[in-house]
């Protein structure tokens, strides 16, 4: 017959040491954590289905989106800056470089991300100061009415008197502002970054312009009621232009096109820089970068995707197309804006 130990304070201690052990060491279902993310507006059930849906079940993580222009978003950033919600922002090329003036994002390590070198070399780095990279690219190129008149050659036939009263063009106000202004200023043999020249030659045939267009829908309308024969146009609004069933074509000017990035950068103190690069990265794969460009949200930057002909005439894409981009510089844009709108604003209203 075996003797049984005394239960002493000692073994009790023992006891309830070893049931605090076995619960520590029982699974424990950590919360999830939440990626904030600062995007535009536009097409975002699209980017829930192509982008955030699929990350979220590769990382187990949250997304919530805030969404914005640039210049309220990058407000949200500043009035938050000690203690910030938002971990990865998309903006503009000008818009990230005035974010990082300001020390709202954080220099980027460009070695996490796996798909940095199938990018297109102008998408690396494109604001200087390793703060971006960028995701989607677009073209501005002339849109004309086949049937009404010739192929535009250069940004120069906007001036052609036979052409008086059936042209638009963007107030400099809007994004695509600046970008027309770029190709009417080489087109005219300007020097510098301010655009003198353009900016003289556009006010100079303002009498000719039907309007000075705030948005594309304008665009789609001043077509379809065959008010226009030429404007220039951002590529990812081509396709709603098409539908106006009007004779439509695009063309490449001598000069080329211009061009606009929109790109990534981390928040600086971001609490979750982590998840923000694997965003980041899985953003700038091949596959998203295809499914995009497939549902014609965004052009890519993936040098990898291929596309099909249907699709690839509604992006920027294809060696021609991207071997006749003009960036405008993001730190002109900054420079010179508000000089162009005091420009653009006595000059329009004389």
């Amino acid at each position: 017959m075996l003797n049984k130990a005394p239960f002493t304070r000692a073994s009790a201690a023992l006891v309830t040491a070893g049931l605090g052990l076995s619960l520590l060491s029982a699974p424990v279902h950590a919360e999830k954590r939440t990626l904030v993310l600062s995007a535009y507006p536009i097409s975002q059930p699209l980017f829930n289905k192509l982008v955030y849906a699929p990350f979220k079940e590769k990382c187990g993580c949250e997304i919530v989106v805030e969404t914005g222009n640039n210049a309220d978003r990058i407000a949200k950033l500043d009035a938050r800056r000690n203690n910030p919600v938002v971990d990865l922002v998309l903006l503009s090329d000008f818009g990230m470089l005035e974010a990082a003036r300001k020390g709202l994002v954080q220099p980027l390590d460009y070695s996490q991300l796996k798909n940095y070198s199938q990018i297109y070399p102008f998408a690396r780095n494109p604001i200087g100061g390793n703060y971006a990279v960028g995701y989607t690219i677009y073209s501005v190129g002339l849109v004309y009415r086949s049937d009404k008149t010739a192929a535009p050659k250069s940004w120069k036939d906007l001036w052609n008197p036979e052409l008086k009263g059936r042209i638009a063009l963007p107030d400099v106000s809007t994004t695509q502002g600046p970008l027309a202004l770029q190709m009417a200023d080489l087109a005219w043999g300007g020097k510098g970054g301010d655009y003198a020249a353009g900016m003289q030659k556009i006010l100079s045939i303002k009498n000719n312009v039907v309007t000075f267009t705030k948005n594309s829908a304008q665009l789609s309308s001043l077509f379809a009621q065959d008010e226009i024969w030429v404007a220039p146009v951002a590529r990812f609004t081509w396709s709603q232009l098409m539908k106006t069933g009007m004779p439509l074509k695009w063309a490449i000017p001598a000069e080329g096109q211009a061009a606009g990035m929109n790109v990534m950068g981390i928040v600086a103190k971001s609490r979750n820089a982590d998840l923000a690069y694997q965003l980041m990265d899985f953003w700038l794969s091949k596959d998203v970068q295809t499914a995009l460009a497939m549902e014609l949200v965004d052009s890519p930057v993936n040098t990898q995707v291929v596309l099909p002909k249907d699709k690839a005439e509604f992006n920027t894409y294809g060696g021609e197309h991207i071997a006749s981009l003009k960036f405008v510089k993001p730190e002109d844009l900054l420079k010179h804006r508000s000089g162009w709108l005091e420009q653009w604003n006595k000059g329009i209203s004389k």
